[in-house]
């Protein structure tokens, strides 16, 4: 451990509302690992760091992790043995808070005085790189997981693309997730093509073949599902913004052809500011075909009790859930939209729709649920799929590759290029 060789700063040096845990200070020895910052705007997007963080650590790099308390930072904190810091940042739209927040990112990156820093998620990425661009921190990444702007307008798309602009001038990398949001950030330009990178295939997380895979479930016993009954899927946070409104309108459709169907909805309600309306919530609760598990920390067994899975998105980087559901050999029901349509391979491993059609869900799904061979085929065809290109190894191999170039590249010629 690198102990001896940095100093720890006691949260008496904090500034006020920071909370560091085993947070690092700027005195090290010249043979310390390179330090990394990583930060996010809420605790839940740790959920899909971790592998990442691990293999990162693994690498050599010495990593302090920054987001809104929670108790998923403290947990990722532990369990991957990096540092972390709750630093609060809103979600939405709130200048005075985001000000303050800032002044602490600012502080953070002088306490931990990193080689390179790494922010994602919108609004840690628009305080993140400006406060990293401020502190002229040697490398800067911008790692764009998504374009909340997407389905917004008027005021609120004009504020959203200022902020992405800004994140990614400061930065000078701009990591895409999919090559579809390589597009997409090009023609919105946010930043110049030189700029924008994308590693490998995509994915910033890649997919665990050998833990998602086709096997055995205790899920349609617990909730007394038979093994005749169709089961549809769906992995993720309950928002509006995921076309939950629109799958559960489609199910009734499917239920009027299969009406021994059921919806598998394993996710959280959000409350963020796509959450779901109350009535659908209600809707969820009270539908005798619907079952809606919650939060899961491990979501095999429920792969592998469905028969195909649905995400209806109207925005993505690269949805992790459709990998997961490759890699456990079922088909998935994808939309067009940025990042999605980048996770399925239309009639080969599942199928794409328009956003916001209910009704092409429900004839793509019943198309499957109607041709077990054509599912079936389908599912192995993601699996192999997922298998050549996403493996979770050559993923994060690639991304502890793409840290170190970084640091081979002269810090001179960054600054003249941000």
């Amino acid at each position: 451990m690198v102990s001896d060789m940095l100093v720890t700063k006691q949260n008496s040096s904090a500034a006020p509302g920071v909370s560091f845990g085993s947070f690092i200070g700027t005195e090290r020895a010249n043979d310390a690992p390179t330090r990394l910052l990583v930060g996010i705007t809420s605790d839940q997007t740790c959920l899909v760091l971790k592998n990442r963080l691990r293999a990162l650590k693994k690498a050599g790099f010495d990593i302090t992790l920054v987001s809104s308390p929670g108790q998923r930072l403290t947990e990722t904190a532990m369990t991957e043995g990096v540092s972390s810091v709750a630093l609060p940042m809103l979600r939405g739209i709130a200048p005075l808070a985001d000000m303050g927040s800032f002044f602490k990112l600012l502080w953070v990156i002088f306490q931990c005085h990193p080689e390179i820093t790494d922010f994602s998620t919108p609004k840690a990425g628009f305080l993140g790189n400006l406060a990293a661009w401020v502190m002229r921190v040697p490398h800067r990444v911008y790692t764009l997981r998504g374009l909340k702007l997407e389905g917004t307008c008027g005021w609120k798309l004009r504020v959203l693309l200022w902020s992405e602009r800004t994140a990614c001038s400061c930065a000078h990398v701009v990591l895409c997730n999919s090559e579809s949001l390589c597009n997409k950030a090009e023609s919105l330009h946010l930043a110049s093509t030189r700029k924008i990178r994308l590693l490998g295939n995509g994915s910033s997380n890649g997919v665990d073949i050998k833990r998602f895979s086709p096997g055995p479930s205790d899920v349609r016993h617990r909730f007394r599902i038979t093994e005749d009954e169709p089961v549809l899927g769906f992995v993720g946070r309950l928002t509006r913004d995921k076309g939950l409104a629109e799958l559960l309108i489609a199910f009734e459709q499917i239920l009027l052809t299969h009406p021994r169907a059921w919806l598998l909805l394993v996710g959280w309600f959000d409350g963020s500011d796509d959450s779901l309306e109350n009535r659908w919530r209600v809707h969820i609760a009270t539908h005798p075909r619907i079952r809606h598990t919650g939060f899961v920390e491990d979501t095999v067994p429920y792969y592998r009790a469905m028969d195909l899975m649905i995400l209806p998105t109207y925005r993505e980087g690269f949805p992790n859930a459709v990998l997961e559901a490759a890699a456990s050999g079922i088909p998935t029901i994808a939309t067009e939209c940025t990042g999605a349509r980048d996770s399925v391979i239309d009639g080969i491993t599942g199928y794409l729709v328009s956003p916001g059609n209910s009704e092409a869900i429900s004839v793509a799904a019943l198309n499957l649920l109607d041709d077990s061979r054509k599912r079936q085929k389908m599912g192995m065809a993601a699996r192999q799929w997922a298998a050549d290109l996403y493996d979770q190894r050559k993923v994060l191999g690639l991304a502890a590759e793409f840290y170190h170039s970084l640091l081979r590249d002269n810090s001179a010629n960054w600054e003249r290029s941000a």
